[in-house]
């Protein structure tokens, strides 16, 4: 017999594994960036950055990536 979880005990499970890497929400990632937060949820709705969504319905991006566009962004131009 095989049991498999929920829907809800994968997402738990994701969210746990989130949850030991700090998380930004839309403002602090706007504030980052200089742009609206709105702009922001753009960007997720895009593709352009991945974001988790929270049990509320809430968006949240990992600190790690947006450190990475953040690096990326504010390269010189070759």
């Amino acid at each position: 017999m095989v049991v498999r979880p929920n829907t809800q005990e994968v997402q738990m499970a994701q969210n746990a594994g989130a949850m030991s890497e700090q998380l930004l929400t839309p403002s602090e990632v706007a504030a980052l960036f200089r742009v609206n937060p709105k702009t922001v949820t753009r960007w997720a709705r895009a593709g352009k950055i991945s974001s988790i969504r929270t049990l509320g319905g809430h968006r949240r991006f990992r600190a790690s990536e947006i450190r990475k566009h953040l690096e990326f962004a504010s390269a010189p131009d070759a």
